[in-house]
Parts: structure tokens; C-alpha cells; sequence
């Protein structure tokens, strides 16, 4: 099956990064799709993807010079968990995981996949890429996941967080935020909505936060410069709970497929200290996912 119509694939020819990361670095939020033949995309996607491979994942690891990966299992296989677990099986202990679960997840298939490194339960709130699953049933999914000491990993919209706070708060666990909660770069650093957002972080001491993404949010584009301050902010304060990553291979850009050599360049712009580098890329994902 076709991509959807105007999908845009992932950086053919990415450059090498003139950024050394320190030994150990984990890319801490990318994705695997497919590849189709084998592990086909769920029939109510929102999306269809070009495929993505565990192999090409892998070969850009080492291009740039990463040693680890976590896995997030993408809307576009939303409850077919073998894509993932399957890249996690060939990693050889390089890669961990989070994913989608829905309530009818078996406790057998939760042991599978935690057997196999999956990590979280990542709960979507982003309307145009799925439809709402009720707070109860998440609460019940989430009671669940922590007995097995995962986290969840929220995605939704700063504007959205004054309806979502004290279900946020209430989670029992550790709580990831995907993608800084979307920054609105048009409404500044000073707007109640990113300021909300930092409170929480400071205040909250299970929430981390995953400083990702720059080329959704940026206005000027490339290298992604007005960015920094949001991610630079987020870094230094809270700086034992933030997360990096790249995000390939990228799914429903809108415009164009970032250069990841330009993302991992940004690292020492968000964070501008040997110490803060190696808590972003080494110290903070491994507590989190391989301890």
C-alpha cells in the first residue's frame, strides 16, 4: 500500500555531525514502521508511513556515533507490538522500548514485551493522530504498567494542560512528555502556557521531559536556532529528568524531513556543559530504561 498523499520520507543522505556525543549516548525516542510486508500498518491508521526499518534505524545509530536507541511504538501500529519488539529482539541489548496498550492487553503479551525491553505505555493525546481512549480506561492501564515498574509517556499540547494537570499528576508513576509539550514558538518564552508547562516540570519530580523535536516547532527553520531557548530552558531546569532524541523517521512532517547530522548538532546549543550532555544522552536514559 502507498504512502498517504504527501507524506514526506525521512532524510535520504543525512550529514555527519560535527558533535562527538559522549560514550553511551541513547537516541531516547525513535521509531521503527514495517517495513509493510512483514509487519503490516493497522487498517484504522491515521497515517500511512513510507517503511522504516530496524536496519537503516540501527545504521544511523552508529553514523552518529550513538550507542543506544529507545523504540516508541508510532500510531501507525498502534497495538501490533511485533515491529518494535522485533527490533528491540535484534538490538542485542542496545535498544528499549515504550508502546501503545490498549485494555484488552493480555498480562502474557505485557511479559512479552517486557521481557523484550519495553519500558512504557505511552498514552496520546494529539487529536489529529488518534481518537481519545476515556481517563478511566487509562487509569486502569496505567495501574497495571506500574506493577511492572514502567512509565507512561504522555503526548499532548501545552495549550491543552490546564484540562489534563491533575490527571497528569495523579498517574502512579514516573511520567515522560514527548516533544516538550509542543511548543508555541509564536507566543513566547514569557506565555503562560510554556510557563505553565515549566511549573509542572520543577514541581513534579517523576515527570521528565524529552526535548525533541525542533523541527515541528521551529518558525525559521534549519538549524533550528529559535529553539534552543525553549529546550535550553527545559534542560537546565531540571537537568536529571530530560531526555533527548531524534525522532526518525519523522512521521507526518509537514513541510520537509529534517537533516538529523542538524539535530544531533543542536545538543550542545540545549545543552552547553560536558556535565549537561552527559546527563541529557547517557546518565538520565539509562536510569530510565535500563536500570
Amino acid at each position: 500500500m502507498p504512502m498517504s498523499p504527501g507524506y514526506i520520507p525521512f532524510h535520504p543522505n543525512p550529514s555527519k555531525p560535527k558533535y562527538n556525543a559522549p560514550d553511551g549516548a541513547v537516541c531516547a525516542h525513535c521509531h521503527v514502521f514495517g517495513p509493510q510486508a512483514m509487519f503490516p500498518y493497522a487498517p484504522g491508521r491515521k497515517y500511512t508511513p513510507c517503511d522504516a526499518p530496524k536496519e537503516k534505524l540501527f545504521a544511523l545509530r552508529d553514523f552518529f556515533g550513538l550507542d543506544k536507541n529507545v523504540i516508541v511504538q508510532a500510531s501507525c501500529h498502534p497495538k501490533d507490538y511485533r515491529a518494535m519488539v522485533d527490533a528491540l529482539d535484534a538490538a542485542d541489548g542496545r535498544a528499549q522500548g515504550g508502546d501503545f496498550v490498549g485494555e484488552e492487553v493480555t498480562d502474557d503479551e505485557l511479559s512479552w514485551m517486557h521481557k523484550a525491553g519495553v519500558r512504557g505505555v505511552r498514552f496520546n493525546f494529539i487529536r489529529r493522530l488518534v481518537d481519545s481512549t476515556p481517563r478511566d480506561v487509562l487509569e486502569r492501564i496505567a495501574a497495571r504498567v506500574a506493577k511492572l515498574g514502567w512509565h507512561i509517556v504522555v503526548y499532548f499540547e501545552q495549550a491543552d494542560l490546564a484540562g489534563m494537570e491533575s490527571f497528569l499528576t495523579s498517574l502512579p508513576t514516573t511520567v515522560v512528555v514527548d516533544h516538550m509539550a509542543c511548543p508555541d514558538l509564536k507566543k513566547g518564552l514569557d506565555h503562560p502556557d510554556f510557563q505553565k508547562f515549566l511549573r509542572l516540570l520543577e514541581s513534579r519530580k517523576n515527570f521528565y521531559c524529552k526535548v525533541t523535536c525542533p523541527e515541528r516547532f521551529t518558525i525559521a527553520g534549519p538549524p533550528y536556532d529559535d529553539v534552543v531557548p525553549y529546550a535550553r530552558t527545559i534542560v537546565e531546569g531540571i537537568p536529571d529528568r530530560v531526555l533527548w532524541g531524534t525522532d526518525w523517521p519523522h512521521p507526518n512532517m509537514p513541510k520537509e524531513a529534517p537533516d538529523e547530522g542538524v539535530l544531533v548538532d543542536m545538543i550542545p546549543k540545549i545543552a552547553p556543559t560536558a556535565e549537561l550532555q552527559k546527563k541529557l544522552l547517557v546518565d538520565n536514559p539509562m536510569k530510565l530504561y535500563w536500570a
